[in-house]
């Protein structure tokens, strides 16, 4: 019966998680409002509100596995919102007496909204845990090869020398940003919603902010400074959160993805038998994590600017906006987690072909050596001659298939200047990488920072 693949049975092993499904679900969604529900009623009888046994009864009933979901389907299709027929089934479940004590003082969207805030809850420890995972993998990896000389590209050709270790610092560096956005994240968006039918507390009278200090204590939950019914910068900041985070993502994949070309396989995803293969094409060992990382992260992408429109709410209660989140928040959590998980395949069994890189970098003959040359030319002839003859080198090099040494041996304006060795200095790769190792040694002196609290 699924439409989307991320949750159907099979396509579901593709996209996001059990785990995440589990904490997002619906089942999950439902125990939640019930959880908010049981909160408020001892909340309430701590102050005298409700009687203490109806509080009792109401917790003791408010279990998500004894509620009849057709009839709940029904009444929601009804009334628009589970809500209703939500109390109503809790309200019979506690008994007669306890019952009428259900929901008392609240209003709909205060326990759906107070619900998917203890789910975001959860569903952020699943997302920290995960990237906690991923940035020790990269790690390991950029401090493992954090002098692996190899052939820095930009427009997708050689440009000057770099180290893997540096590159993978590049990617990790905006991981550990992220994790410590989620950190300043949690207050913002880790609140209580209660705020009754118009965001005043009306009904609880000289109680209400009682009612809600003490609710938010039982769910673990901020006290936020005004009812935010209609104030979605939260739940917006998380969901496009996410969406920061996978495109982060995104870059280590597309970055693999094309050095794992056969013309350049300078890395490969760990092989297992028939991962990654072909119907047709034996040979085959196809990126399967990469692309699915970006998959998943497109998905999350589509999704933020449903969260940002949802944010144009009307008066004290949207009539329609609000509804909209509904469709992307859990989806969002999901396929971001499914993201992070085929990253972690990446971080934690990529596998390094240092040689490759080498012969890669030698490809060339030099000519990735242009600048370096250059620069090191300059004092001599001054920049700009210096430029002109490197850029004639490079032609001839190029044109007549020898190395960039060679070529700038013939040059006339070199001669008496520079003997090979000194040429030879200039050409070496492994002495022009700057300050790559520093570079690296910095992100990762960030892990030895004490995480935000």
């Amino acid at each position: 019966m699924s439409v989307n693949p991320a949750d159907s049975p099979v396509l579901g092993a593709l996209y996001g998680t059990d785990a995440m499904r589990a904490v997002m679900g619906e089942m999950a969604f439902l125990q939640r409002m019930l959880d908010v529900e049981a909160a408020l009623a001892r909340a309430q009888a701590k102050l005298g509100i409700v009687p203490a046994d109806a509080a009792a009864a109401i917790t003791q009933a408010a279990d998500a596995r004894k509620l009849d979901l057709p009839a709940l389907a029904a009444a929601t299709r009804n009334t628009g919102y589970p809500v209703v027929g939500l109390v109503k089934q809790l309200s019979a479940l506690a008994g007669t007496e306890a019952g009428r004590w259900t929901h008392w003082g609240a209003t709909t969207q205060d326990i759906m909204d107070s619900a998917v805030v203890l789910q975001i809850r959860d569903g952020l420890a699943l997302v920290e845990a995960e990237l906690d995972a991923v940035i020790a993998g990269f790690a390991a990896m950029a401090r493992a090869h954090r002098d692996t000389v190899m052939a820095g590209r930009t427009h997708l050709q050689h440009a000057l020398p770099t180290t893997f270790g540096c590159k993978v610092a590049v990617w990790l560096s905006p991981l550990i940003t992220t994790r410590e956005r989620f950190a300043q994240l949690r207050p913002r968006v880790l609140k209580l919603e209660f705020g009754g039918a118009a965001g005043t507390l009306a009904s609880l009278g000289e109680q209400g902010l009682a009612v809600q200090a003490g609710l938010a204590a039982e769910l673990g939950l901020a006290v936020p400074d005004v009812p935010w019914h209609v104030a979605r910068d939260g739940v917006a900041e998380a969901v496009s959160l996410l969406g920061l985070l996978c495109g982060a993502l995104s870059k280590i994949a597309t970055d693999v993805i094309l050095l794992m070309q056969n013309e350049v396989a300078e890395v490969a995803e760990p092989h297992q038998f028939g991962r990654g293969g072909s119907s047709t094409m034996p040979q085959k060992r196809n990126p399967i994590s990469c692309e699915y990382i970006i998959a998943q992260s497109r998905g999350v992408h589509a999704l933020v600017p449903q969260m940002l429109g949802a944010m144009a709410q009307d008066h004290e209660r949207g009539t329609g906006p609000w509804q909209a989140e509904a469709l992307a928040i859990g989806q969002s959590f999901l396929l971001a987690h499914g993201a992070l998980a085929c990253t972690r395949v990446l971080a934690e069994g990529l596998v390094v072909d240092a040689a490759r890189m080498q012969r890669n970098l030698d490809s060339t003959g030099g000519l990735i050596m242009g600048e370096a040359v250059m620069m090191g030319l300059a004092p001599v002839l001054g920049r700009g001659e210096a430029h002109h003859v490197v850029n004639r080198a490079c032609d001839l090099a190029i044109a007549e298939g020898i190395s960039l040494a060679e070529a700038l041996g013939r040059e006339t304006a070199l001669k008496g200047k520079l003997d090979a060795t000194a040429l030879a200095k200039l050409t070496a790769p492994e002495r022009y990488l700057g300050a790559a190792g520093d570079f690296v040694d910095r992100v990762l002196g960030r892990l030895a920072v004490p995480r935000p609290s």
